[in-house]
């Protein structure tokens, strides 16, 4: 470790209150997985649990760790920021199935006074169901992944604590938007037929592909402020930033990519499912077993 980010370090404080919030989130959520689990054994599987720890400590990573201190001296810690905050923590996240959970594990005088009602507005189920639009989510994560890296605005951002903030919060947000059509957590509805969310994958590297490209083959630093800030590394500020683009073209690729396999093979099996029953079924009968088909749900 070099001098300079040595000092950082030191100067570095945890955020009580992201890390309170975070801290706070998790118990929420364990809590009512362990009600659930009581409750109904096979109802919500154990790797929900596991997905819903490891998406609040991929934020902890982001916004909570040391790692939140070097942002403003190195573009591949800040593009590390991004791409936990918009890819590995909203997908696990809501690949937990957080609702039930969440309101199982909340006290019972805040759902029945201030969610439950929320929940319940007009105005609130219109919201949801307008920005939930999948060409919603898609444009809402393209403009704020483009607009968020304008030059202008990511120095503005790195001058403002409070915009850096809001960047932070932006990016979690339609991170979580641009998952959601891809996950379809419990209770929601698809909107889009189950074919068209490896095209929906596919467009959406094409923003990433662009400004990755762009920084790796810029033969200058785009952002400026990195080249007066301490240097905690042996790369120079240009190969900082051509760094922090490879990693954004692997990490958004291969994020992307699996998820798209994945729903291409859903969509195969499923296909093919009503043969495999009949397969399976005709087999059980000439072993002389009758055919269950009924088997408990587990999400």
């Amino acid at each position: 470790m070099t001098a300079d980010a040595q000092a950082i370090f030191e100067s570095w404080s945890a955020p009580v209150g992201v890390n309170g919030a975070l801290s706070l989130a998790a118990l929420a959520y364990s809590i009512g997985w362990v009600r659930l689990h009581i409750a109904f054994r096979n109802l919500i599987s154990a790797w929900r649990l596991a997905a819903f720890l490891a998406g609040i400590v991929s934020l902890w990573i982001a916004i909570g760790s040391p790692a939140e201190a070097f942002d403003d001296v190195s573009l591949t810690v800040h593009m590390g920021q991004h791409l936990l905050l918009m890819s590995i923590a909203p997908l696990l996240i809501l690949l937990s199935a957080p609702t039930v959970p969440l309101l199982q594990g909340l006290p019972r005088w805040l759902i029945r006074s201030i969610v439950g009602p929320l929940l319940r507005c007009d105005w609130v189920k219109r919201l949801g169901h307008g920005i939930t639009h999948p060409a919603i989510c898609w444009l809402a994560s393209a403009l704020a992944l483009v607009g968020w890296h304008i030059p202008a605005v990511f120095e503005l951002a790195l001058r403002s604590q409070w915009w850096h903030e809001f960047e932070h919060a932006s990016f979690f947000a339609t991170g979580l938007l641009f998952w959601w059509p891809v996950v379809q957590p419990w209770p929601s509805t698809a909107r889009w037929p189950r074919w068209s969310i490896p095209l929906y994958l596919f467009f959406a590297t094409l923003p990433c592909d662009a400004l990755s490209g762009f920084l790796a083959f810029c033969d200058r630093v785009v952002y400026s402020s990195y080249l007066s800030a301490p240097q905690i590394l042996t790369a120079s500020p240009l190969q900082d930033q051509e760094c922090a683009a490879a990693m954004m073209w692997t990490c958004v690729t291969i994020t992307f990519l699996i998820p798209a396999v994945i729903v291409t093979i859903q969509i195969l099996s499923a296909e093919s499912m009503p043969l495999q029953r009949q397969t399976w079924a005709r087999l059980q009968r000439i072993a002389g077993q009758p055919f269950d088909s009924s088997k408990p749900e587990v999400i």
